[in-house]
Formats: structure tokens, C-alpha cells, sequence
């Protein structure tokens, strides 16, 4: 049972800081969704920041596997599996529940350097970048970790121009410039 508690805490946790942000949702409105008491929740978090860096690996771990499954049906070439991972974030950013990138939202509001936050919202994209530039190398680009930071830029870019204004087409624009990115990057190898 304990197992699950925690994991139900953290699940309400993670839904309420990402419709509502981090520094706005409080440890009372996390007690009360998770339909627990203060105590349990300091159980398993001792505090605040320990249950946001719960979240973000929960995050990062949900994100990452989302990714790989759009990957691994997205395609036979490397290629496709690229222009595969804008189609992912593609089907992520229709959703009605979107609110933006939670590594990207987490770090403006935890904006100071070396803030643990910050730290984890780095260690996503470069583990993010370091699959991308795994396919660019499969692809046979000269340079995957150049096109991986170009299309993780773009990914990113087209996730906060939906987020200021939602049907905004900028996933669609990103995966235009994907496809001319990787297909000059392959054809300069």
C-alpha cells in the first residue's frame, strides 16, 4: 500500500504542477488531490523541492518512452525515425491538456543557475539530443550532434510557439525545417 500511496502522490503532483505550475500548486492542494494528509506526503517527499525533482524524473522517464515508442513505429529508415520524434510532439501538442514542455516550464520558474531544477531540465534535453544524434549517426549524417541541437532547438521552439498560441502550426513549421535540415545534412555526409 505505501508503494502506491507514494506513487499516488506523486501522480497528483505531477498533474497539478503541470495545468497549474510548480510554485503555484501547494503542498495543501497536493494533500487534497492525492486524498491523503501532510503527513504521508512528507513520508515519501521530506519536501516540496524532493517531490518536483519526483516529478521531473517521472517526467522525463514517461517523455522519454513516449519518444522511443513514436521512434521505434515511426518508420524504417532513420530518417523517418527522425522526422518520426516531431510526430510524436506533433500528437503531444493536440492534446487539450497540453500546457507546454514540463522541463521547459520548470526551468522559468526555477530560472537561477545550478538550481537543481534547472539541472534536471538539462540532463532531459541532453539525453533528448543524445538519441536524436543516435539516429542522425544511424541516418548517416557527418555531424549527428549538430543536427541533433538543431532539431531539438526547432522541437522545442515549435513547443513554446503552441504554448503562447495553441494551433499555431509551428510543429508543422519545424517539421518542414526538420525535413530540409536532415535531408541537407545527409546529403553534405
Amino acid at each position: 500500500m505505501s508503494r502506491n500511496l507514494q506513487e499516488h502522490i506523486l501522480q497528483a503532483a505531477s498533474a497539478l504542477f503541470y495545468r497549474q505550475g510548480i510554485k503555484s500548486t501547494g503542498v495543501d492542494a497536493i494533500v487534497k488531490a492525492a486524498g491523503t494528509t501532510k503527513m504521508s506526503l512528507y513520508k515519501y517527499f521530506p519536501s516540496k523541492d524532493d517531490l518536483v525533482l519526483a516529478h521531473l524524473r517521472l517526467s522525463r522517464t514517461t517523455t522519454l518512452a513516449h519518444i522511443q515508442s513514436g521512434i521505434d513505429s515511426g518508420g524504417e529508415t532513420p530518417r523517418q525515425k527522425l522526422l518520426a520524434v516531431i510526430d510524436v510532439f506533433d500528437v503531444m501538442l493536440e492534446t487539450p491538456e497540453f500546457r507546454g514542455c514540463p522541463f521547459i516550464n520548470a526551468a522559468a520558474e526555477f530560472a537561477e543557475e545550478n538550481n537543481p531544477v534547472q539541472i534536471a531540465a538539462a540532463e532531459f534535453y541532453a539525453e533528448f539530443r543524445k538519441l536524436l544524434a543516435k539516429l542522425a549517426e544511424q541516418a548517416g549524417s557527418h555531424n549527428p550532434e549538430h543536427l541533433a541541437a538543431q532539431l531539438t532547438l526547432l522541437i522545442a521552439g515549435a513547443i513554446v510557439g503552441e504554448q503562447i498560441r495553441r494551433n499555431s502550426g509551428a510543429i508543422a513549421n519545424a517539421r518542414t525545417a526538420a525535413a530540409i535540415l536532415i535531408d541537407y545534412n545527409l546529403s553534405n555526409s
